[in-house]
């Protein structure tokens, strides 16, 4: 049946429901979805990423050491740059920093994380001796799939929805959670499962570049990280111009969609000029050691 057939009703049957709750209790101890999407993400990447690297030569648990570091620079890069791009919900007239430290309720900047997080990465690699381009992509494509998971927590939040949308797999947002103006039947645009699948879909591309790269140059040498910088910006883009929570605007565009095209951008020159170079998936540095 064609969706502009479809009846308010048969919409609303078809529709996406939200969680009904995204904190449990353990006595006193909350658990709370948004974070433990964070962490079963964070716990694959690392699985899959430990497994790519032995692959090529590296040592068993280099990744999890180098992700203890890492992930929680991460999150703190991540809370930074939300902080400073959205500062009115903390240091505005009705703001109050006391929500800083409070992530649990959302609001990581995916740009602060990738930065801090990739700084501390290759500071750590560098020391033990290690090469940061086989490191950085064996762990590329996985970083899609943690995000894809960790995706996951804005739909238990009930947050980052996009435009109102009338088509079947419309998201349902409780009276609670729905932007001043929307009638409580509206359907949101689901954001949080587009960037999930594009994500996944991102990851398979990514495998299947590898092995291409391979294949045709005999190594991979960093390719995969600029790769993966522009299958994600470039899922960026198109899905932030969905949605509507409050963003700083720039020539009519959010911030975000300006710093994906700057990003991508980076990684498109990026891959180029390192295809150019010789090429290594040697682990180690020439006197170092793993």
């Amino acid at each position: 049946m064609p969706v502009a057939l479809l009846s308010p009703a048969a919409m609303l049957a078809a529709a996406i429901p939200s969680p009904a709750c995204g904190v449990w209790y353990l006595g006193p101890f909350p658990l709370r979805a948004y974070a433990l999407c964070i962490l079963a993400g964070v716990f694959v990447s690392v699985w899959w990423g430990d497994r790519r690297y032995r692959a090529v030569g590296g040592a068993a648990d280099q990744v999890l050491d180098v992700a203890l570091l890492a992930v929680p620079a991460g999150i703190v890069g991540a809370r930074l740059y939300h902080v400073v791009t959205s500062p009115d919900a903390y240091f505005g007239a009705y703001g109050n920093p006391a929500l800083i430290p409070q992530i649990w309720r959302g609001g990581l900047g995916v740009w602060g994380g990738i930065f801090f997080g990739a700084l501390a990465a290759a500071w750590m690699v560098h020391r033990r001796g290690l090469r940061w381009a086989p490191f950085a992509d064996a762990v590329a494509p996985t970083l899609l799939v943690a995000q894809a998971i960790g995706r996951l927590g804005n739909w238990f939040n009930q947050e980052l929805f996009g435009s109102p949308t009338t088509l079947p797999w419309g998201l349902r947002i409780d009276d609670a959670h729905l932007p001043a103006g929307y009638a409580s039947d509206t359907l949101f645009h689901p954001t949080f499962l587009y960037e999930a699948l594009w994500n996944l879909a991102g990851a398979v591309f990514l495998v299947w570049l590898e092995r291409r790269l391979r294949q045709r140059d005999g190594a991979v040498g960093g390719r995969l990280l600029w790769a993966y910088v522009m299958v994600y910006t470039a899922g960026r883009v198109w899905i932030e111009c969905l949605r509507i929570d409050e963003a700083q605007l720039i020539a009519g565009l959010r911030l975000n969609v300006w710093t994906s095209i700057l990003i991508f951008l980076v990684g498109l020159v990026c891959f180029i000029v390192t295809s150019r170079r010789p090429l290594s998936d040697e682990v180690s540095r020439v006197g170092g050691s793993s």
